[in-house]
């Protein structure tokens, strides 16, 4: 599957979008709306736009950084393209783009852009990661490995062309699973993909500690729309959502150190679940004989 996003996301779940169409082919919810309380860079979202799987994507993310770039790629894609276009790869601008980071209150296209320039330069994408290359730039990849100008305009174009039916939302996700999610009529599909219970900390800069992690599987069980949770498969996680049905499979890490290691996909009641495996391994040849 091609990359579609303009963002790089640790555990980032490109590879389970044809799953997500096949489960939304199996339950009559094409056309209908989909969203996700944590977006992160929102590759299964812009593949059931661009294949016409959903007519409308919530896309919400607690992180101020990652809130800032969807709504720049949505409302300014032409001057963040710009930006893109005219900015300098160099150590010296990454040091900058890094302070805009740290800023009390940065103007928001300015966190857009330092967040994609960083996510793009920093190793597997994490925002306040290292550098690839290091700051010497002596490693075997440069800083500039990532950052594809051209490709990066094109994705970033691409989405802005759907604006219309995205809707970019910076909230806590359990307020959007209060405030928003019981707004969505007629056919829906929400997908949540928290934070890992275990490296959590280390990839991500709003991470969850084990209350938390409870607290979202309380709330998920009394939301109405047909829901799919996927977490790092542990035995707390298991535990937290024992009753559901749940599907194990293993999964490729990329962030930080490369390793396979387990998932879990946790299944509303009465969703019917395709027969598969693994889940990530779902091909689009399978996805278009539903359609």
């Amino acid at each position: 599957m091609h990359y579609l996003s303009p963002l790089r996301y640790p555990g980032g779940k490109r590879k389970l979008a044809p799953y997500i169409q096949l489960l939304m082919c199996r339950n009559g919810l094409l056309d209908g709306t989909y969203a996700e309380p944590y977006a992160g860079g929102g590759s299964v979202a812009l593949s059931l736009l661009y294949g016409e799987f959903a007519s409308h994507v919530y896309l919400n993310d607690y992180d101020p950084a990652i809130a800032a770039f969807w709504r720049a790629v949505v409302d300014q894609p032409d001057e963040l393209s710009q930006r893109v276009w005219d900015v300098d790869i160099t150590v010296e601008e990454w040091e900058r783009q890094r302070l805009v980071q740290e800023a009390l209150e940065p103007d928001p296209l300015d966190l857009a852009f330092s967040t994609l320039f960083l996510n793009r330069t920093n190793r597997s994408g994490i925002i306040r990661g290292g550098l690839i290359g290091g700051r010497q730039q002596n490693g075997p990849w440069r800083m500039d490995a990532r950052f594809n100008r051209g490709e990066l305009i094109r994705r970033i174009k691409k989405v802005a062309r759907y604006r219309g039916r995205i809707s970019v939302h910076q909230l806590d996700a359990l307020d959007f699973l209060r405030s928003i999610v019981p707004t969505l009529s007629g056919r829906a599909l929400l997908y949540l993909d928290p934070p890992y219970y275990v490296k959590g900390g280390d990839l991500y800069e709003h991470h969850y500690q084990r209350d938390d992690h409870q607290r979202v599987a309380c709330l998920v069980r009394t939301i109405e729309q047909p829901w799919v949770v996927s977490y790092d498969c542990v035995p707390e996680i298991q535990e937290m959502y024992a009753g559901y049905r749940q599907l194990v499979y293993a999964i490729h890490y990329s962030a930080q150190d490369r390793y396979r290691g387990r998932e879990v996909m946790v299944f509303s009641p009465g969703l019917t679940v395709p027969d598969v495996a693994d889940p990530s391994k779902v091909k689009s040849k399978l996805v278009a004989a539903e359609l």
